[in-house]
C-alpha cells in the first residue's frame, strides 16, 4: 500500500487554509481528491495573477501585493483520483 507523501499532505493543507482561511481540520476532513482540485482551482487564480502583474508588486491581488504562490510538486499518479470520481463528488455536493 502507498502512503501520500507527508511533505506534499502539509504543503496541501497550508495552501488551501492560507487562501481560503479555512482551519487545519476542515482542510484536512476533504476527501483526497476535493483537496487536490482546490489546489489546483488557486494555482490557476493565481497564475493569472502572475501573468497579469508580471509578478510585480502593486499589481492585482490581495492588498495589491503582485504575484501569487502556486503548487508546483508532482504527485505521483497512483494518488490522482479518477475524473469521474471528483465529477460525483461535485455533482452530490450541489444537490
Amino acid at each position: 500500500m502507498e502512503v501520500y507523501p507527508t511533505d506534499r499532505l502539509y504543503e496541501e493543507v497550508a495552501f488551501v487554509a492560507y487562501h481560503f482561511n479555512w482551519s487545519h481540520d476542515e482542510v484536512l476532513a476533504m476527501p483526497h481528491g476535493e483537496r487536490q482540485r482546490w489546489c489546483e482551482e488557486i494555482s490557476a487564480i493565481n497564475e493569472r495573477i502572475n501573468e497579469e502583474s508580471g509578478g510585480q508588486p502593486g499589481g492585482p491581488g490581495p492588498g495589491g501585493s503582485g504575484g501569487g504562490m502556486t503548487l508546483e510538486q508532482d504527485i505521483p499518479e497512483e494518488f490522482w483520483e479518477e475524473e469521474s470520481d471528483l465529477e460525483d463528488l461535485w455533482e452530490a455536493d450541489s444537490e
